[in-house]
């Protein structure tokens, strides 16, 4: 492929959520430790998140609610982080990831962005018209040498992935839990089909692997169908 194989990995809801409310004050890595029940197996999600790809594609929005631009400086890590944001991360939140990554790709459409005035050396901009998943990802594998790559975005870029048949594979943590909400953000967000024929933007999935892990977690893997 033109692009890195990808996989869509995420912890959520038994009912899809992958919030635990509608505003950004709400947050399952800070609301879930809290909650009796779900809290006593969350470190099976971190645990398996060690073992994903060493290249890790996120959106600013996510990072900035994880609080990246007022954290202390993180130690380097073996892995790769590709950044889509165009507002939520500010200077010390670029710097944050320069620190973390091995290399650190910031893709943007916005020509202000505070990344612009930062000189680091595993630093690199994809700078877009407007935002092209496609685009980025072949950039990511023809100039950076991404093969595999883990997406952990929200659920609006989400659904552009999945819209854009650009998931290869998904491999979903489940909590046991029940959020509801019609607002909460979920796995896939974005726009709903609107008409039968674009039953074809569906992702119809195959079934790798389903396992029982510890206090009530599931892990299921999936395959994407071309």
């Amino acid at each position: 492929m033109d692009r890195p194989v990808t996989t869509l990995f995420m912890l959520m809801s038994v009912d899809g959520k992958i919030s635990t409310g509608a505003t950004d004050d709400f947050d399952v890595d800070k609301d879930f430790p809290k909650i009796e029940g779900v809290k006593e197996g969350l470190h099976q999600y971190y645990e398996i998140e060690q073992t994903t790809d060493l290249w890790s594609l996120n959106s600013g929005r996510v990072q900035a609610k994880m609080g990246v631009n007022t954290k202390k400086m993180p130690k380097k890590t073996p892995v790769s982080f590709a950044l889509i944001d165009n507002t939520h991360l500010n200077e010390h939140g670029v710097r944050y990831f320069c620190a973390l990554s091995k290399e650190f790709v910031l893709i943007t459409s916005n020509a202000d962005h505070p990344a612009f005035s930062v000189k680091e050396s595993n630093l690199h901009i994809i700078e877009q018209n407007q935002l092209s998943l496609k685009d980025a990802l072949g950039k990511l594998k023809s100039e950076f040498g991404c093969e595999r790559i883990t997406i952990q975005t929200g659920g609006t870029l989400n659904g552009l992935f999945l819209r854009e048949k650009l998931f290869d594979y998904l491999d979903i943590v489940i909590a046991p839990v029940l959020i509801g909400g019609k607002n909460t953000s979920t796995l896939i967000d974005g726009d709903s089909l609107l008409i039968k024929s674009e039953l074809s933007k569906l992702g119809v999935l195959k079934l790798q692997k389903c396992e029982i892990l510890e206090n009530s977690y599931l892990r299921v893997r999936y395959a994407v169908v071309p």
